[in-house]
C-alpha cells in the first residue's frame, strides 16, 4: 500500500503549497470580491490536503485508521477535483484540467488499492 500511501502525501503537501503560493503572491482575487465563498472553499482544500497527509502516514505507519482517513480524504479530493476544473476552463487554462484528470486516476487506483 506504498503508492496509496505516497500519493495522499505528495497531493496534500502539493495542495497546501500550491494554496500557500497562491495566496503570498497574491493571485486569489476572490479574497476581495467573494471573500465568503473563496473561505469555505479554502477550509474544504486544506482539509482534504490535511487529511491526505494524515492518512498518507497512517498508511505508512500501519496504523488501523490509515486507510479508513485516506479513503474519506482520496473521496474529498476527487469531489473537488471533479467541480474545480470549471473555474479553469473558464479562464482558458486548459493545462489544469489535465492535472485534474491524473488525480482522479491516481485517485481511484489509490482507492483500489486501499480497498
Amino acid at each position: 500500500m506504498l503508492f496509496p500511501a505516497l500519493f495522499g502525501i505528495v497531493v496534500g503537501l502539493l495542495m497546501i503549497g500550491e494554496w500557500s503560493a497562491f495566496y503570498f503572491s497574491r493571485q486569489i482575487p476572490e479574497l476581495e470580491t467573494e471573500p465568503i465563498r473563496i473561505g469555505f472553499h479554502l477550509a474544504g482544500e486544506f482539509a482534504t490536503a490535511l487529511g491526505l497527509l494524515a492518512g498518507g502516514i497512517g498508511l505508512l505507519a500501519g496504523a488501523g485508521w490509515g486507510s479508513q482517513i485516506l479513503s474519506v480524504a482520496i473521496g474529498m479530493l476527487l469531489y473537488t477535483a471533479l467541480v474545480s476544473p470549471g473555474y479553469f476552463a473558464q479562464k482558458g487554462q486548459w493545462k489544469w484540467l489535465g492535472v485534474f484528470g491524473v488525480l482522479i486516476l491516481f485517485g481511484l487506483a489509490s482507492l483500489l488499492v486501499i480497498s
